[in-house]
């Protein structure tokens, strides 16, 4: 969990930290546009959940002539694309802007990921915590290597209890679990 009081709402620009982070821009380039989104969305999942962070990740619908969606993937993720002639930069001004009074009066954070400059000084200017697309990739490698690391020492420690017990009570536990009365 995220070291401040209050959870994070982390804003992603999506195509931006798509087209930033190598990795994505490999599937991109190799799988297409979607499997890179699934991947963004999966990676986010994890980071989300790790932080406590309220993760909105948001895609352009801009020259798609459909209406604008929000899919709900976990409790701490959900994905927004935009409508037809907004763009990702515009919903997330909007967002910033309307959580502006939010902030102030709650004490929440709200971070935008993304690596446009131009959206970098706007947010910033409503109030906003920015956050690079590089910081965000670091960021996610550095939880991920945490929660790893968290998980092995969690099965180590239960290996060790069984491990510090004496050779007699070792014993007793084995007869106990084949169902044998001491």
């Amino acid at each position: 969990m995220s070291p401040h009081s209050s959870p994070a709402v982390l804003l992603v620009d999506g195509y931006n930290i798509i087209g930033i982070w190598p990795s994505l821009k490999k599937t991109r380039d190799c799988d297409g546009m979607e499997a890179s989104r699934r991947d963004l969305i999966e990676a986010m999942v994890n980071y989300s959940a790790y932080r406590g962070y309220d993760t909105r990740i948001v895609f352009d619908a801009y020259y798609q002539d459909s209406p604008g969606n929000r899919e709900e993937i976990t409790r701490y993720v959900c994905v927004h694309y935009t409508e037809f002639g907004q763009t990702a930069d515009t919903f997330i001004e909007k967002t910033c802007a309307g959580f502006r009074y939010e902030m102030a009066r709650s004490k929440q954070r709200l971070i935008v990921a993304t690596s446009d400059r131009a959206q970098q000084l706007t947010v910033v200017g409503y109030g906003a915590e920015w956050m690079s697309a590089q910081q965000l990739a670091f960021d996610v490698d550095f939880s991920a290597t945490n929660r790893r690391k968290q998980q092995s020492n969690k099965k180590n420690s239960r290996r060790m209890l069984f491990s510090a017990l004496d050779p007699a009570a070792q014993e007793r536990l084995a007869q106990l679990r084949m169902g044998h009365r001491l």
